[in-house]
């Protein structure tokens, strides 16, 4: 034997270059046949009898249904001035928030006072200040945001 042919002559960078990739490739595509050829033929059938279908669907109803119905209060009925400050304006003027005149406080009141009836409800209506108009209850009407003026100014006397 020669010793010509018993030299190991070694791999070239290219031919590592095309076997490393190329093995990693053929690997993956023999796993992947592998995995679709056992998937098909042990794919599940799909036999639901309508039965079991319906006492599911049975099972998972919602208990109850909400419905919302349209909001019709009926006609707009005026709130006497009383209850008005009761429910808006007592918030800040039983307490003399952001500087008004506390309910009752006839010398806070007085310079209000001195200004008129018309000038008070104006202000009331269409804010002033701090006080936003109609005390922040734009569905107040104006006749009952005037009837909430003159229920608290006639508290220290006004007589309006």
């Amino acid at each position: 034997m020669s010793t010509k042919d018993s030299e190991y002559k070694g791999s070239t960078f290219w031919q590592l270059i095309l076997v490393i990739p190329g093995s990693i490739l053929a690997f993956t595509l023999i796993i992947s046949l592998i995995a679709k050829s056992s998937s098909i033929a042990n794919a599940p059938v799909e036999v639901k009898a309508s039965a079991d279908v319906a006492q599911v669907e049975a099972n998972i109803k919602p208990v109850a249904v909400v419905e919302l119905a349209a909001a019709d209060a009926g006609p707009h009925v005026d709130k006497s001035g009383e209850e008005v400050v009761k429910a808006v304006c007592s918030m800040c003027h039983d307490a003399g928030l952001m500087n008004s005149p506390k309910i009752g406080d006839k010398e806070a009141w007085k310079p209000r006072v001195a200004q008129g009836y018309d000038t008070l409800v104006s202000h009331a209506v269409q804010g002033i200040r701090a006080m936003p108009a109609k005390g922040g209850n734009a569905s107040l009407s104006d006749a009952e945001v005037a009837g909430a003026v003159k229920f608290m100014a006639n508290a220290v006397g006004a007589g309006f």
